[in-house]
């Protein structure tokens, strides 16, 4: 078993509910092989209250969620990424920044919860079943045998968690 520990970037547009819970769900489920990051190609500057309600609730920290540009994470001083997901069609059709590292990439897009018009209960409703979509694939990619995956069969593995139950298509190819 390797010591090393992975560097995960999710990214959304507003980076204010999908891809805060995926770097949440990640952070402690990940086992400490896994570092989490989220960003927004257009971040609001807010987290949405019913991600961090919808964490919380299972058992999730929520302490320093903050919606940040994913400028924080290109460059070639940034922290190197191994893996870049997007989890929203809008950021998956975006011309990416460079990323250091030239990291795996994959779509794993899912509903916006954040766009649910209605009342509390269906707003909520709506964040948990991203919860559930989210907490299923980062299930799958920590089960995943990284280390011992030629780069083929790894992005095969990464874009095939991205079809799972619940999953979106990107209007354009990924440029992640």
């Amino acid at each position: 078993m390797t010591d090393r520990v992975y560097n995960v970037l999710f990214l959304c547009t507003g980076n204010t509910a999908r891809s805060i819970l995926a770097e949440r769900i990640l952070a402690k489920d990940g086992g400490g092989r896994f570092r989490a990051f989220s960003a927004g190609s257009h971040p609001k500057g807010v987290v949405n209250p019913f991600a961090l309600k919808v964490l919380q609730s299972f058992g999730y920290p929520t302490e320093g969620a903050r919606s940040k540009s994913w400028d924080e994470f290109s460059g070639a001083e940034a922290t190197k990424m191994d893996f870049v997901f997007t989890v929203c069609d809008n950021a998956a059709g975006e011309a990416c920044p460079f990323w250091p590292g030239q990291p795996m990439t994959a779509h794993w897009g899912i509903e916006d919860p954040a766009a649910v018009e209605g009342t509390d209960i269906e707003k909520e409703r709506a964040f948990v079943t991203a919860f559930r979509y989210l907490r299923n694939r980062v299930s799958l990619f920590t089960a995943l045998p990284i280390a011992s995956l030629d780069r083929l069969s790894l992005s095969s593995k990464l874009a095939e968690i991205g079809r799972g139950e619940g999953a979106t298509s990107p209007s354009e190819k990924s440029s992640v």
